[in-house]
């Protein structure tokens, strides 16, 4: 059943945008607002990368529990380039790639739990359902987090 493959895509790419948002966190750090609301949207991600990890069970998919971590040597350079250069004009420009860039994967994200939602629906399976139903609102909330926060900064970076 080809269900276990869309299950290891999804885990691999919440895995990836967890640890991209914990990025976009530390390289950001000086934007208060956005560091901690990416932190927490990561955390939605891990939570997804466990919940995957179970349903995958089911399916003879063994994935990890835990979601890969952008901690480490560079995660505290980042966090100081950032503090340097958060007084400077192009860190705006800096952010606004960023934030184009995570929504964009953001959005894949949210189709990738769309089309496991389906398959789930067509073999008529209530557990792997319920996951996406509750995953899922929670990527359209972050898709929408990334898109007011480009919303509300391209005016600021842009017209500067």
């Amino acid at each position: 059943m080809k269900l276990g493959l869309a299950i290891r895509e999804l885990h691999r790419s919440e895995g990836g945008l967890a640890k991209d948002l914990v990025k976009l966190a530390e390289r950001h750090a000086v934007e208060h607002e956005v560091h901690y609301v990416a932190l927490d949207l990561a955390r939605w991600s891990r939570d997804h990368v466990r919940a995957l990890a179970s349903a995958g069970r089911a399916y003879d998919v063994q994935l990890s529990e835990e979601a890969p971590s952008s901690f480490g040597p560079m995660a505290a350079l980042r966090t100081t380039v950032a503090e340097l250069s958060g007084r400077r004009p192009e860190p705006g420009l800096l952010l606004l790639a960023d934030l184009r860039r995570l929504h964009r994967e953001v959005a894949g994200v949210s189709l990738d739990w769309e089309l496991l939602a389906q398959g789930a629906q067509a073999v008529k399976d209530t557990d792997l359902l319920e996951v996406a139903s509750r995953c899922h609102p929670q990527t359209l909330r972050q898709l929408k987090w990334t898109n007011a926060m480009l919303k509300v900064l391209s005016p600021q970076v842009l017209a500067s």
